[in-house]
């Protein structure tokens, strides 16, 4: 389904352009001091950045989630068990000296959150929303997304992740899906979702569902989140159990990102572009980011 007016906007700008000028995002200091896919944000978009965040702990806070800033360096057995290793391996930073890796979602630290655990039925579901830096390697998508800030190295992000009644999981996978639609609605952010076919889902999800957000300069929507109900696969692999009247089974999880924040600027910059550039926020949106235009840093 797609949700949302999109703006005829003529000959549309892409976020780095708008942003560059106005001295917001810097990604040629970057790639000096770090290489490609890397940027420096300053200004009004740092700001947006840590309203974002903050709103998005709120609105998630109330909905039952418990706020959380997990580890972002992991051992293999959290990426074993999330089903990242090994099939995802090439994507995920090592530190070899420790043993140690660095997390490309918050998924990771929160489902070992509960690593051989038994969990009353009656208190699931166990609900979290992780603040996290995340890290992907992005192997293999070389000349893919170069421009701006799409696809980089390095990006922070709102998780949600839940420990859930194996007889309630599928309610609770749209139930995370209109959490995710509901924050893309107040940003006043175009958006399709998509039920992603079996062929190109991932080893750990059953079911997943993708919003991509229509953005201007590419004449098209791109993720900008993803919900999964991974049923019992990460649970059975990192021995998270439910006891019900003594009866002890496997319990299912599922996760659902609600802020990426990288690419939710990217969303709101060009859709809240003028034709000379400038960037205008409505008053709904200006209030939960805290900025009215965009301005020099």
């Amino acid at each position: 389904k797609k949700v949302g007016n999109i703006k005829n906007i003529k000959e549309p700008k892409d976020h780095l352009e708008i942003a560059s000028k106005l001295n917001l995002i810097d990604v040629e200091k970057a790639s000096e001091v770090s290489g490609s896919r890397f940027a420096y944000l300053f200004g009004d978009l740092v700001k947006i950045e840590f309203n974002l965040v903050s709103w998005a702990l709120d609105r998630l806070s109330d909905k039952g989630f418990t706020p959380t800033v997990p580890p972002v360096l992991v051992r293999e057995k959290a990426l074993y068990g999330t089903g990242f290793f090994p099939d995802d391996a090439e994507q995920v930073y090592e530190i070899p000296n420790d043993d140690l890796f660095l997390v490309g979602t918050s998924e990771v630290p929160l489902a070992a959150l509960h690593l051989d655990e038994i969990i009353n039925i009656e208190e699931l579901p166990l609900r979290y929303a992780g603040f996290s830096t995340c890290f992907r390697r992005e192997a293999g998508t070389y000349g893919k997304d170069t421009t701006g800030i799409f696809r980089v190295h390095q990006f922070d992000k709102v998780e949600m992740f839940s420990f859930c009644d194996p007889s309630k999981s599928k309610e609770e996978h749209e139930f995370i899906l209109s959490v995710e639609e509901e924050l893309l609605q107040a940003l006043e952010i175009p958006y399709r979702v998509v039920d992603v076919c079996a062929g190109d889902l991932g080893v750990s999800a059953a079911k997943k569902y993708d919003i991509e957000a229509w953005i201007p300069s590419q004449n098209t929507y791109r993720e900008v989140t993803s919900c999964s109900n991974t049923t019992d696969y990460q649970a059975r692999r990192l021995n998270i159990r439910s006891k019900y009247e003594g009866n002890t089974s496997v319990l299912h999880t599922l996760n659902g990102t609600a802020i990426a924040v990288g690419r939710i600027l990217i969303a709101l910059i060009e859709n809240n572009q003028n034709e000379d550039g400038s960037v205008e926020f409505s008053d709904q949106v200006s209030e939960i980011t805290g900025v009215k235009n965009l301005s020099q840093k």
